[in-house]
């Protein structure tokens, strides 16, 4: 994998990035004057960012991996030691699709109905793999999702759902914890 260098990642434009930030020189950044990055974040192979004009924010010891879509027009943040699985994608906002109004960005504004809000993604969640996240989903610290899930309420902390839409499968372990202030 070829990774943008630290004098390659100061002219992309970004808001602000911190120490060990790879990113894949295949990933795609949209608006990325309004994203900031921290220390030791890894974006991955044909991954989009897509933000808006609410903050985009990756905190530090973060992972998205290949084929991650987050489009976050309306506000992202993603906290220290998460990590998003292959091919997940995450919506902060979204068309009314009840059939009372017309979908799509071509479509005249004042014919279409969008909802979304801000997605905050906290401490130690892991997403798995094919899971897509829709406007007004929340993760409590340490949410573990299972792959090919859907996700579009909250999730509470230091549990594990799986499915679609998302059940709650168990509680999560915290020993992680423990290995968190041996990485610190």
């Amino acid at each position: 994998m070829s990774f943008y260098s630290v004098i390659e990642l100061a002219s992309l434009g970004l808001k602000k990035f911190g120490n060990n930030v790879l990113i894949s020189r295949y990933a795609r950044l949209n608006n990325p004057g309004n994203i900031t990055i921290g220390d030791n974040v890894r974006i991955d192979d044909f991954s989009i960012l897509s933000s808006g004009s609410e903050p985009f924010i990756l905190e530090d010891n973060i992972h998205i991996s290949a084929g991650v879509y987050i489009y976050g027009q309306n506000g992202f943040h993603m906290k220290s030691f998460s990590n998003i699985s292959p091919g997940s994608k995450i919506f902060t906002q979204s068309d009314t699709f009840n059939g009372d109004f017309l979908i799509g960005p071509m479509a005249p504004i004042e014919y279409r109905c969008i909802y979304g809000s801000s997605l905050v993604i906290e401490k130690h969640v892991i997403i798995g793999a094919g899971s897509i996240v829709l406007p007004g989903a929340k993760f409590g610290e340490g949410v573990a999702i299972g792959a090919n899930s859907l996700v579009k309420e909250e999730c509470m902390e230091w549990s594990i759902y799986a499915g679609s839409p998302v059940k709650f499968i168990k509680e999560r372990s915290k020993k992680l914890l423990e290995l968190e202030k041996k990485v610190l």
